[in-house]
């Protein structure tokens, strides 16, 4: 089918879905996660706004408030939406208004986190468990549950349930798995001998008690749903025959009226990262087929969301009946226009999701590929012309910084020049995605091509620019985002060295011992590790950092854990890099610990460093005399969203401004945001 027929009504993912009395306007949606924008508890502003993007966007269905606590001993330090006090109820009213006035339905998720929850975090309340057994992943042992407990928080999740009912959501769903109802489900956390123990029966009876107070309080018409795991892997854990056993005993309760299922465990970094919330390093919608295979057994509608990045996948999930409802969550951070462009026949203008996993722990919910995200009151998710259009704008280095600012000013009707030293756009993402399970990054890099392209930018690669070629075009604004180059010169014997980007772009022959110190704890040093290891050489990697890859998300940081403990690769941390000399032929490399300062030596073929980049701005420099503003960027214009500079310049004169890694080392993230919030104003 042409991209014209299936933004039809033929396409599959369009069509509409009924879900008990509610009719959803099409098959896709979004899953409840932890955005991290909640205020107090509450989903205020900021909260709604990044939901009603998606909305906006076409989406039939979006879930919100990942792990929303029931009652104040299931809290993380991370916080949650608080769904334990009546003072949610008005916050929900806003917040389903807003998302009903695009035809959109809004769900809730309410959970108790059961042996997950933190005893350190809100008022410091025990952490309560079916069996006193510690979690890895947040570390409390919690207090076995009595009577009193099972009695006090089955009520409270009743009482969320209403809440969320009284607030105008179109329902709810609870999460089993990880959490309290799927601890009492799965023997490995259940190990009581009364009657919710033991027997698989017995091990269903908490999660159903909690739906039919639900029921009690909400009453039949109100949409109940059940996040669901099809599948534990077994062993300890639950198998997949057994999960179908217990969805069994909660479907023939007529208590609940959608599946969403979800994979594996999530008690370890490792089990989060892998199956769990899979990124980059998994294939795509890596358990699509066992969840699809989980459809075929059961009566009520099944929803799934694990890596569903792109319209094929999803469009497939529908057509082959895996899926009742395919939710592409992280895909709609990358883009909530996604329904959108699909209507109008535009499916490759949708921004992929490239599985960064940026939008996780800390950083979240913002994404390294769409810097409005998360940032909604501030930022424009679509970007509209300006009032005086037809500005003269040259952009120098096509790196992420410099294709976001080329993009956005194109979008706000400018004329975009874009110079660009190489012979293809990218920068350092183009040795980034030389990695093993990196490869998806180029796509931050071809979607700005393509959009580039269609916005008519001027791209001229293969070109140095220099002061003469910038004064030529009569700009009147200029935008330096020439990048770095590898920091390196500050080591002592920094001629004896190699650059990481010199390993990676194999500018640099392999050494048959190699030293990799790693100055940053990011991406570069545990690559330029997996690569030495994989042809089979000799190879220690340095860190002046406590652990492996300190400065990313645990979601990538544990990938590189597990592929450096496969590479074989020895590891010493708390080490800073002194100085490396030349002895007979090797390299000796001393090491300052730390903890202690004492002095190591090692001896090797190569050292391989990473300590970051300098910026790259010898042309920034050499413009700022001919600029209006001597090339300083006003900040508090920057984040009010006002010009940069006021009044008419003279002839020959221009803005001037510099971005991403040619003001100081950092990442895509910042690149494409500093790109974004200087050119919308434009």
């Amino acid at each position: 089918m042409s991209n014209a027929e299936l933004a039809g009504n033929t396409d599959p993912l369009l069509q509409p879905f009924k879900l008990k009395h509610l009719t959803l306007k099409n098959r896709v949606m979004s899953t409840s996660h932890l955005c991290g924008l909640h205020e107090g508890g509450f989903p205020q502003a900021a909260y709604q706004a990044y939901h009603e993007e998606k909305a906006r966007g076409g989406l039939g269905l979006t879930m919100f408030g990942g792990s929303s606590a029931v009652s104040g001993d299931s809290l993380w330090a991370a916080g949650q939406i608080n769904v334990g006090t009546d003072d949610v109820i008005p916050f929900f009213e806003q917040f389903s208004s807003r998302i009903h006035r695009h035809g959109c339905a809004l769900m809730c998720q309410i959970s108790h986190l059961g042996r997950r929850a933190e005893s350190y975090a809100g008022d410091w309340l025990p952490v309560i468990a079916p069996s006193p057994i510690r979690e890895t992943l947040h570390r409390s042992i919690p207090k076995t549950m009595d009577r009193h407990d099972i009695n006090r928080v089955v009520k409270a999740y009743g009482s969320a349930a209403r809440r969320c009912l009284e607030g105008g959501l179109d329902g709810i769903e609870t999460l089993a798995s990880a959490h309290l109802i799927g601890q009492f489900l799965s023997p490995k956390t259940n190990q009581r001998t009364d009657e919710f123990g033991g027997s698989l029966e017995n091990r269903c009876r908490f999660g159903l008690l909690v739906h039919e107070e639900i029921r009690r309080q909400v009453g039949d018409a109100f949409v109940v749903g059940l996040r669901f795991v099809v599948d534990e892997k077994g062993g300890e854990d639950l198998s997949f025959e057994e999960c179908l056993e217990i969805a069994s005993h909660f479907e023939a309760s007529g208590l609940i009226d959608f599946f969403n299922g979800i994979y594996g465990t999530m008690d370890t970094e490792i089990a989060l990262a892998v199956d769990n919330m899979p990124g980059m390093a998994s294939p795509i919608a890596p358990w699509l087929a066992r969840v699809g295979e989980f459809k075929q057994h059961v009566g009520l509608p099944v929803f799934h969301a694990a890596r569903i990045t792109d319209i094929a996948t999803a469009r497939y999930a529908i057509t082959e009946n895996l899926l009742d409802l395919v939710a592409m969550t992280r895909a709609h951070i990358a883009d909530p226009q996604i329904v959108n462009k699909l209507s109008a026949g535009q499916e490759e203008r949708i921004r992929p999701c490239v599985g960064a996993t940026h939008c996780m722990s800390a950083n979240r919910p913002t994404c390294l590929h769409n810097p409005a995200a998360g940032r909604e009151l501030q930022l424009p998710q679509v970007i509209a012309p300006c009032d005086k259009p037809g500005r003269r704008i040259v952009v120098v280095g096509g790196g992420p910084a410099g294709l976001e600012a080329a993009r956005v000013s194109a979008e706000r009707g400018h004329q975009v020049i874009l110079f660009e030293a190489a012979s293809q756009p990218g920068g350092q993402l183009l040795i980034a995605s030389t990695g093993s399970w990196r490869a998806d990054l180029a796509a931050v890099i071809d979607w700005r091509v393509g959009e580039i392209t269609r916005l008519g930018v001027e791209l001229r690669t293969d070109t140095l620019a220099g002061p003469d070629d910038v004064h030529r075009e009569n700009p009147e604004v200029v935008i330096i985002a020439t990048g770095g180059t590898p920091d390196i010169d500050s080591i002592d014997g920094a001629e004896h060295c190699t650059s990481a980007w010199d390993l990676l772009t194999r500018q640099a022959v392999i050494g048959s011992d190699v030293i990799i110190y790693d100055g940053t704890g990011l991406h570069p040093a545990p690559s330029c590790a997996q690569r030495v290891a994989a042809v089979g050489k000799k190879c220690r990697l340095v860190a002046i950092d406590g652990f492996l890859a300190a400065g990313l998300a645990y979601s990538e940081r544990i990938i590189w854990r597990r592929q450096i403990f496969e590479g074989g690769v020895e590891t010493l941390f708390d080490h800073r890099l002194a100085s490396v000399r030349g002895e007979e032929g090797e390299l000796a490399a001393c090491f300052i610990s730390e903890l202690n300062g004492a002095e190591t030596i090692l001896t090797a073929t190569q050292v391989v460093v990473d300590c970051g980049t300098r910026p790259a701005d010898d042309l920034y420099h050499a413009l700022r005399s001919g600029s209006v503003n001597d090339g300083v960027t006003d900040f508090d214009a920057l984040l009010s969203g006002r010009p940069q500079v006021a009044g008419a310049r003279s002839e020959g004169e221009y803005e001037l401004h510099r971005i991403g890694d040619a003001v100081t080392s950092r990442n895509v993230a910042a690149a494409t945001l500093d790109a974004m919030r200087l050119c919308v104003i434009f």
